[in-house]
């Protein structure tokens, strides 16, 4: 999946889970305002280079390159611009406590990590459920950003199989 194809693969990537569904003319605007931002996008008084789509209608995902690092301030000016606009729009992005998976009819659900955990002891999900890997940090990384749950760290989150020894 290429969605930054103007960006090189160790770009940096943050992705962001709506706790729910994300209308279309929501992100339609929310990347309007994330491309404003784009234009004016510091690092230590260094352009950054950003973009942004929207996944699956509830996950904004934004990638970004700077020769050098992006610093701590230039990702605070990003989570910032990111915060304002979801108020402005009405949206609550979830945290990475949280959990991205598809349910058994393919609907994307985020829920706190403890609920998986339950969801999955009491089968609701298991290792073939397709999960969403949030925590992802650059842009070659999105190649992997659904899986398996077996296939992912969401797998500590699974209980163990039974054992077969008799």
């Amino acid at each position: 999946m290429v969605l930054f194809p103007a960006l090189p693969s160790d770009a940096r990537a943050w992705v962001y889970p709506s706790t729910a569904p994300i209308p279309l003319l929501v992100q339609r605007t929310l990347l309007e305002g994330l491309d404003a931002f784009f234009t004016r996008w510091t690092s230590h008084g260094r352009p950054v280079a950003g973009s942004a789509v929207v996944l699956h209608g509830r996950f904004l995902v934004v990638a970004a390159t700077l020769e050098g690092l992006i610093s701590g301030c230039g990702i605070d000016k990003l989570d910032h611009a990111i915060r304002d606009l979801a108020a402005r729009l009405g949206l609550v992005f979830a945290t990475g406590l949280d959990v991205a998976y598809r349910d058994a009819e393919g609907t994307v659900q985020v829920v706190p990590r403890g609920v998986f955990r339950r969801l999955a002891t009491e089968g609701t999900v298991g290792p073939n459920t397709s999960v969403f890997d949030i925590a992802l940090t650059t842009v070659a990384e999105l190649d992997a950003f659904e899986r398996p749950a077996s296939a992912s760290w969401h797998a500590r989150l699974l209980p163990a199989p039974a054992s077969t020894d008799a």
